[in-house]
Order: C-alpha cells, then sequence, then structure tokens
C-alpha cells in the first residue's frame, strides 16, 4: 500500500488499514477472485520511502472474503435479460451468458414484450428477473476479472 506523507502521525495504522479497504474491496484478482470484504489485518511491515514522491510503500498482510466461482459448481442468479442467442445473468458480482445451445431442448425463445424461454406446456418461463440456478461449466480468468463463459441451467425457477 502506498500512502501520502499528509497521513503520517498517530493514527498512520488506521489510515492505511481504512485505504487498503477503500482500494481492495470490491476489486477482483484473477488468481484469488473478487475481494468482497477484508476481516482482518495480519501484519504490517516497515515502510520504503519512494525517490521522487514523499509516498512510502508499507507491505500489507491481510484476510479477506474471495467469491471465485470454479468449475462444476452450482450457483443461483437472477436473469438481467433474455435474447434469442440465450441470456445473461448475474450471480453477485459474476456476469454469467447462457447460451440457446444450453438451455433445454423444451424451451423456446418467445419475443416480444418481454422476450423470453418458456416450456411448452407454460410451466417455466425464464425472463428478466427470473431467478435461475446454474452449473458452470467453464470459466476464463483475465487479470482482473473471471468471466464465466459457459454455464448449464441445472435447475430453473420463475
Amino acid at each position: 500500500m502506498q500512502l501520502h506523507p499528509r497521513h503520517f502521525g498517530r493514527d498512520l495504522r488506521e489510515k492505511l488499514v481504512s485505504k487498503l479497504m477503500k482500494d481492495v474491496e470490491g476489486t477482483c484478482s484473477g488468481r484469488h477472485g473478487f475481494i468482497v470484504a477484508i476481516t482482518g489485518i495480519e501484519s504490517v511491515g516497515k515502510g520504503l520511502i519512494r525517490d521522487g514522491t514523499g509516498f512510502v510503500t508499507f507491505p500489507v498482510k491481510y484476510q479477506c472474503v474471495v467469491f471465485r466461482p470454479f468449475k462444476g459448481e452450482i450457483l443461483e442468479a437472477v436473469v438481467t435479460m433474455v435474447n434469442k442467442m440465450g441470456f445473461f445473468a448475474e450471480a453477485g458480482p459474476v456476469q454469467i451468458f447462457v447460451s440457446n445451445h444450453l438451455i433445454p431442448d423444451d424451451m423456446e425463445f418467445q419475443s416480444g414484450d418481454v422476450p423470453n424461454y418458456t416450456t411448452s406446456d407454460g410451466s417455466v418461463k425464464i425472463q428478466k428477473e427470473s431467478e435461475v440456478r446454474l452449473k458452470i461449466i467453464g470459466t476464463r480468468v483475465d487479470a482482473t476479472e473471471i468471466v464465466t463463459e459457459l454455464i448449464s441451467p441445472s435447475d430453473f425457477s420463475s
């Protein structure tokens, strides 16, 4: 963590922890997942002055709650958009796309004012704001985000 010299004083540690929470919570690490909340500070090392700026870099070890979806994991998600190619959903911070090729064969796309996928008997309908249960069958991890590429619906509810 880098800290400006104006924050040096009695409450240096509190300023450092506050900046850590502000800068880290809500971000995504491709290696660890989405950082939901910092739960504890293990240690704060000695600061190193950065040449030419006056800022000091402190090594900080912390514990946190993370969210990282894995292949084979089942998630509950909320549908955000439906189109003839499939539908988009969100499970916490994760954006999910379900291709129409992975939607059960007995469901058909219905266009109109409220696009949706409906079973032939009309008992199940997937539309915006529907809650769905999905099984992850593949993800892609970038340096700053986790993208779920292929999702298989395992159970639907409207």
